[in-house]
């Protein structure tokens, strides 16, 4: 049985793959049902707003990034990215935190986009030039913008990601390549017009916010656990 001094010295990938199978019924349920349901609540409110819809507003760093195409890969990435944290942590209680806080941040977008439903300017784009983006369109119409909660699941799962591989002793350039790939998707979702400058900064507010509760709650509870007992 290997002991808990021993796992210290595992290569950090070792620590995380022997984590994988751990409630793996929950997490392999779990993840794709709250996405399931997540996506009918998000498209019911996008059809069903409460008010009118409000235009969001172009600002100076919508104009600096410009329309690219080529961050759509980047922009779908986003429900790999999603699913990793989760399939990383090592108990139940972490697993519960997690579902809650994010659950939580989608729920909290929701309620804005029905009560003050929100949409991105029409773009002088014409999108029969770029297929990939054009499907995007299609599937998800320019609707509940504010809060972006693609930013927000992004930044959650980014420091969630931070917090895990720093917990396994990965090296810098892995902890770097998480903090680029999460930048990437927020960067994606101004660069292909779902989103602008605005909404996106009120998704990294909300994701960080929960995050930073999540992590809180986490890291208090497990303090607690190995503080040493008074002697009586």
């Amino acid at each position: 049985m290997t002991t808990p001094l021993h796992k210290e010295f595992l290569p950090w990938y070792r620590q995380a793959a022997r984590l994988i199978p751990l409630d793996l019924g929950l997490k392999s349920i779990g993840i794709p049902v709250f996405i399931a349901v997540f996506f009918a609540a998000y498209f019911y409110v996008l059809k069903n707003p409460a008010y009118p819809v409000t235009v969001m507003p172009v600002t100076w760093l919508d104009r600096l990034i410009g329309f690219q195409p080529m961050a759509l890969p980047l922009y779908v990435s986003l429900w790999v990215y999603v699913s990793l944290p989760p399939a990383f942590l090592a108990n139940r209680h972490e697993l519960y935190v997690y579902g809650l806080a994010m659950a939580g941040t989608c729920l909290t977008g929701l309620i804005i986009f029905y009560f003050w439903p929100t949409t991105v300017p029409v773009a002088d784009i014409d999108w029969a030039l770029y297929p990939g983006v054009d499907f995007l369109k299609n599937m998800d119409a320019s609707g509940n913008a504010c809060p972006s909660l693609h930013v927000a699941t992004a930044a959650f799962s980014g420091f969630w990601m931070h917090h895990l591989l720093r917990r396994f002793g990965a090296p810098l350039w892995v902890q770097l390549f998480n903090a680029l790939w999460c930048i990437g998707i927020v960067y994606s979702t101004v660069a292909t017009r779902q989103h602008v400058a605005v909404d996106m900064w009120a998704g990294l507010a909300l994701g960080t916010f929960a995050a930073w509760w999540a992590l809180r709650h986490v890291q208090g509870a497990a303090a607690r656990h190995h503080r040493p007992s008074t002697p009586a």
